[in-house]
């Protein structure tokens, strides 16, 4: 262990130091996953289960194991090893705000999924999908027999439910998805039979198998369905969240259910039931489901005893009986308790930055690190709210460009590279890694983003930002009182956004800019957020190298809520119908290439991502710090008693880790 230490420790003493020469030091691993098997031949013929379950069957309260598996299932090839059952896997979370650290755990219940790589499409909850030649029609093939947690059908009536009576109904999803749309039409969802349903565009959409396997509003399965105002996810448990609804139940009776549970009315109240953070009693189809709710000290999941995947040896998964989510206080405390060997795997919050820490107390606390870099342009960046209006000289100058591109210059990113990433990471505009057919190439890594003081402050002149105070900051030009920008930080994901904020603030004092770093609670910081009551925030750009299926970290597209711009991106999403129209033509430019990528071949696709791409870096509505490292769920610990764990896995948002390692067949030795 002290061998790689220094090994690691000499590695990382050079700015040069990149992911790939990690390899040396046994941390970053190769990207892997258990095979899944389609060929029926091969399937087991005789099924096994939890002995939990097995005593549930022996005492009448469940039905045997061979009536809840599907017939047919998906079928893993454990990585290494057939596991054995049992156990509690132990990770941390940080509070009621911190719901995506649980839908990670449960990308079992999306449609499609992905191979290791993250680029190819693979079975999930839907065995099989099929689109046209000419690209109007995907059409997914369900597993027969498959059931919801609580024994009941799962079905193509869920599919139509969600969209009949939840998408379409306006007072849960008052803003379409551009997702199920194509060629600026919406799309529609039919029912072929009880295993097969279809989605229907009148312009060609190659995409949209994709999204079904993303994270947004189609392929985020029952994590789409929140208390936050989300109404999607493509299907939803309709024999149970049917009687919520007024078109089922007279609404007078719901409102009066409503007011008794604590909610004012029956919209708020069904939030709640199709909420699976809060609602112990909603049916699911992931491997775990949730026993005690997210706004306790302990997130508690266990055992789905209808989940529909097996091993090749008939064993039902998972092979876990629990999932148990201590709270902690903040991220730091999580990194504590991670070097301590209080989690069996962690990868969120935990801080590359404390890597040598981590090494020195492997041994001690009965874990190995590994290292997963990722192929997001961005780890950290910093993203203007482009529809801000509640300060409209403020608003003025986050809407010039050459005010944002001044801002980004004068950002010593190495400086942050070497003190956040151990200068592992690649300083740069936000643009993904050149490995990805999506990225313009390396000139537009590095644009708007070499360290030039000198020339930011020519910049601001140049624009009118000329008068300053005593402390040389510039003054605002409407009222003479110094130009302060104000800079939200969540409480989540990475723990070093609010040193890495102070750090580009005593930067930006240099050119004559001053800023304040606000840390905030995530609730509060994405409520602020669907309101446009924000400045500008730091995140990650994590999933936006994939840039059509999850692009609402790199373009304001998210109607529910964007840091870009809560009021453009429902804009774009109406087709005009709401929202607030930009004024930026290069945004409106980017909006069509947008609208236009579905109905394209791969190809011309990725060429079009890559023309949005070299937009997003010159006009820098967000300022890309430093990427294309093992920092944003990048870094992860594994305790030395799990087996089947992956020696490196897909970092992307819509490989949704940790689930991209496949948990449902780890097991304890």
């Amino acid at each position: 262990m002290r061998a790689t230490i220094a090994a690691l420790l000499l590695l990382t003493g050079s700015a040069a130091a990149q992911p790939a020469n990690l390899a040396q030091s046994g941390l970053v691993g190769t990207l892997e996953a258990p095979a899944i098997i389609t060929d029926p031949s091969q399937w087991p013929r005789v099924l096994h289960e939890a002995p939990a379950l097995a005593a549930l069957v022996a005492q009448g309260k469940l039905p045997p194991v061979a009536e809840r598996i599907s017939a047919d299932p998906l079928v893993l090839k454990p990585l290494r090893k057939t596991g054995v059952y049992g156990g509690t896997w132990r990770r941390a979370f940080l509070g009621p705000g911190d719901s995506e650290n649980g839908n990670r755990l449960r990308a079992g219940d999306k449609p499609l999924f992905w191979d290791p790589t993250g680029t190819q499409l693979a079975p999930q909850v839907a065995r099989a999908y099929e689109i046209s030649e000419d690209g109007r029609r995907t059409t997914l093939f369900l597993r027969k027999g498959m059931r919801w947690s609580d024994g009941s059908p799962y079905t193509a009536d869920d599919f139509m439910f969600w969209f009949q009576d939840i998408y379409t109904n306006k007072e849960l999803a008052p803003s379409p998805t551009p997702e199920l749309a194509s060629g600026g039409k919406p799309g529609r969802m039919t029912k072929i039979d009880e295993t097969t349903v279809a989605f229907e565009f009148d312009a060609p959409n190659f995409l949209f198998p994709k999204l079904l396997a993303g994270d947004g509003a189609m392929g985020g399965g029952q994590s789409r369905q929140q208390s936050d105002g989300l109404a999607f996810g493509a299907y939803a448990p309709a024999h149970y969240l049917k009687r919520f609804l007024p078109k089922y139940t007279p609404v007078e009776k719901l409102t009066e259910e409503a007011k008794a549970a604590g909610y004012p009315n029956w919209v708020q109240y069904f939030h709640f039931k199709s909420d699976w953070r809060m609602n112990t009693e909603l049916p699911t189809v992931a491997a775990w489901r949730m026993t005690q709710p997210i706004n306790t000290t302990t997130w508690m999941l266990e055992r789905n005893p209808y989940f529909y995947e097996i091993d090749t040896d008939g064993n039902q998964l998972p092979y876990l009986d629990k999932i148990q989510m201590s709270l902690a206080e903040n991220p730091e405390v999580v990194n504590l308790r991670a070097i301590a060997g209080e989690y069996d795997v962690q990868e969120r919050f935990i801080d590359i930055a404390k890597l040598p820490v981590f090494l020195e107390n492997a041994e001690r606390g009965h874990y190995k690190f590994h290292l997963d870099p990722g192929f997001n342009g961005s780890d950290s960046q910093l993203v203007f709210n482009l529809s801000y209006k509640a300060d409209a000289e403020l608003a003025k100058w986050i809407a010039n460009a050459d005010f944002r591109r001044a801002l980004s210059i004068a950002i010593d990113r190495e400086q942050l590279n070497q003190a956040f990433w151990l200068g592992l990471g690649t300083p740069g505009s936000g643009v993904p890694s050149e490995i990805m057919p999506e990225s313009p190439g390396k000139d537009w890594i590095a644009k708007w983003s070499d360290f030039d003081p000198n020339k930011a402050n020519a910049m601001l002149d140049a624009i009118g930002l000329t008068k300053k105070d005593r402390d040389g900051y510039r003054l605002r030009p409407d009222n003479g009182e110094r130009l302060r920008l104000q800079i939200d930080v969540a409480q989540t994901l990475t723990p070093t956004w609010p040193a890495q904020v102070e750090m580009v603030i005593q930067q930006w004092r240099a050119v004559g800019i001053a800023a304040d770093p606000r840390l905030l609670e995530r609730s509060l910081f994405f409520s602020r957020i669907r309101n446009d009551q924000h400045q500008m925030v730091i995140f990650s750009n994590s999933g936006s190298e994939s840039l059509f299926l999850y692009p609402v970290l790199a373009l304001p597209v998210d109607p529910s809520g964007s840091l870009m711009g809560t009021a453009y991106s429902q804009w774009y999403a109406s087709n005009g119908a709401s929202g607030t129209k930009p004024d930026d033509p290069d945004l409106l430019r980017v909006y069509e290439l947008m609208r236009s990528a579905p109905g394209l071949p791969e190809a011309q696709r990725d060429a079009t991502a890559q023309e949005i791409w070299r937009v997003v870096a010159d006009k820098k509505w967000q300022i890309g710090l430093v990427g294309q490292a093992p920092g944003s769920q990048g870094s992860r610990i594994v305790s030395d008693r799990l087996e089947n764990i992956p020696g490196r896995v897909c970092i992307s948002q819509h490989c949704r880790p940790p689930w991209s390692a496949r948990p449902e067949q780890w097991f304890y030795k």
